[in-house]
């Protein structure tokens, strides 16, 4: 599935501040990230490129903690930058307003520099079985992810 956002004309800082919902079929395979750089009369130019491992927030969703009895706010796991991920600094997984979400900054591959700012969260879908945690009465989540 390949998903766009708007384009921002002029700016080599763009903030879009759009939300994205993206259906998954395997949890294990990576979300794959993809910057271009428009191009009016010749082909958009790659910016970089990155990925994000799914599977620390499909654990943190997993885990046996109540988590309405979480303050707001409240790290649940912390992952750390490295060769395995493309996070430029540490990233925290959270319960934040009675949702699990996680806020990342990426370092693009493939390019001198570059970085994607992102909030992971998972919404409900329509037409799905759900992951539930095994052995639990919670509402099972769904497999679509929104990216901010």
């Amino acid at each position: 599935m390949k998903l766009k956002t708007r384009v921002i004309n002029n700016n080599c800082n763009p903030v879009w501040n759009e939300q994205l919902t993206l259906s998954i079929k395997d949890v294990n395979d990576p979300i794959r990230l993809t910057v271009f750089d428009k191009d009016r009369f010749s082909g958009d130019d790659k910016m970089g490129d990155a990925e994000i491992d799914f599977r620390p927030f499909l654990e943190a969703h997993q885990m046996e903690l109540d988590f309405q009895k979480l303050p707001n706010g409240c790290a649940i796991k912390r992952i750390r930058p490295g060769r395995t991920n493309c996070l430029a600094e540490e990233s925290s997984i959270t319960w934040s307003n009675g949702k699990i979400m996680q806020e990342m900054i990426l370092r693009l591959k493939n390019v001198e520099c570059g970085e994607v700012e992102l909030m992971l969260e998972w919404t409900d879908g329509p037409g799905c079985k759900g992951l539930g945690r095994e052995g639990s009465k919670k509402t099972p989540w769904m497999p679509t992810k929104r990216l901010d």
